[in-house]
C-alpha cells in the first residue's frame, strides 16, 4: 500500500491506485444546473425521488406482475448517475451477477439443476396424475366430502 512517504523515490513501485488515480464520481446533470448550487442540489433530490420510486415499483412487482429485477437494477443505475455510492453499489451488483452467471454456466451446476427440475416434474406429474385418478377433472373447490 503507498502510503505516500516515499514519493520522491519509487513512484511507480506500487500497482494499488491512488486517490489522485481513482475515477472521481461527477455528476451527470448539465452544466448549467451544475453551475448554481442550489439548482444542482435540486437536480439531486429529483433524481433521488424517481430513482426511489423505480425502485419502489420494482419492489412491488417482485409480488405483482412484471419484472421486478429489472426495476430495482434500472432505479439504481438512475440513482448512479448523480450519487456515488449508487455507483459503487451497481458495479458490486454487476460483478455479483456476473459470477451468478459464470457459476450457473458450470457443466457441473448446469447438470444438477437439469436433474433437480425432471425430478420436480417426474413429483408434479405423479401429483397430478394421482389427483386426476381420484377425483377426475373436478376443480378443488368443487369436490364435496367423498
Amino acid at each position: 500500500m503507498n502510503t505516500g512517504s516515499d514519493r520522491g523515490t519509487n513512484e511507480s513501485a506500487s500497482s494499488e491506485p491512488t486517490a489522485e488515480e481513482a475515477p472521481q464520481h461527477e455528476s451527470k446533470a448539465p452544466a448549467f444546473i451544475k453551475a448554481n448550487r442550489s439548482l444542482h442540489l435540486s437536480w439531486q433530490v429529483g433524481v433521488f425521488v424517481v430513482g426511489l420510486a423505480v425502485i419502489g415499483a420494482g419492489v412491488a412487482m417482485l409480488v405483482l406482475p412484471g419484472p421486478g429485477w429489472v426495476a430495482i437494477f434500472a432505479g439504481l443505475a438512475i440513482w448512479a448517475t448523480e450519487f456515488a455510492w449508487a455507483s459503487l453499489a451497481l458495479r458490486w451488483t454487476k460483478r455479483k451477477v456476473t459470477e451468478a452467471a459464470q457459476k450457473a454456466l458450470d457443466p457441473k451446476v448446469r447438470r444438477r439443476n437439469i436433474i433437480l427440475t425432471s425430478v420436480g416434474l417426474a413429483v408434479a406429474a405423479v401429483l397430478i396424475g394421482f389427483y386426476l385418478w381420484k377425483y377426475g377433472l373436478t376443480l378443488p373447490w368443487d369436490i364435496k366430502d367423498q
